[in-house]
């Protein structure tokens, strides 16, 4: 009998080769179309995880052109002007869906902020920092990463700021 191999994504490989720890967990995907705000609150249910602590990445473009990816927890808006402010853009704006795979070589709801084709600017939003673990996504839609926010933050160059709506 045949063990099932766990399939490893481009997230989890750069990991391992940098040496960072992590744990992937997997979850059933919804049968039903949820919104960006339900769809979160389904992975962090599945996954048993606090909201506050499971991620989303979000890709924008500012008024300069220049890409961004902001990752905020599932259950919050990402506020535009802070955000603009925090990469110091006069404003920004989330890019159209369809642009998604070509920009960053990710699908919606399987954008991870390692791994994407090009490394832009990242935002996390500060609470992050209170995270004991973070989950991002590893890649594919179904799977999801934990790791220490401080190596997460640290592989890709983020920053950290309050970027979320009241």
């Amino acid at each position: 009998m045949a063990k099932h191999k766990e399939e490893k994504t481009n997230v989890m490989r750069i990991l391992e080769q940098k040496k960072i720890p992590y744990t992937a967990h997997t979850y059933e995907e919804s049968e039903s179309p949820l919104g960006d705000r339900e769809y979160g609150l389904h992975i962090a249910q599945m996954l048993n995880q606090p909201v506050e602590c499971v991620y989303k990445t979000l890709v924008a473009r500012g008024a300069s052109k220049q890409f961004y990816v902001f990752c905020i927890p599932v259950a919050e808006s990402l506020d535009l002007k802070k955000a603009a402010k925090a990469v110091g853009e006069k404003s920004i704006e989330l890019i159209a869906v369809k642009e998604l795979l070509g920009l960053t070589g990710y699908v919606r709801g399987g954008c991870s902020p390692v791994g994407m084709k090009k490394q832009y600017p990242t935002v996390f939003h500060s609470a992050v920092e209170r995270c004991g673990t973070v989950f991002v996504s590893a890649g594919k839609i179904g799977a999801q990463i934990e790791v220490a926010p401080a190596a997460l933050l640290t592989l890709i160059g983020a920053e950290c700021a309050d970027i979320i709506t009241e």
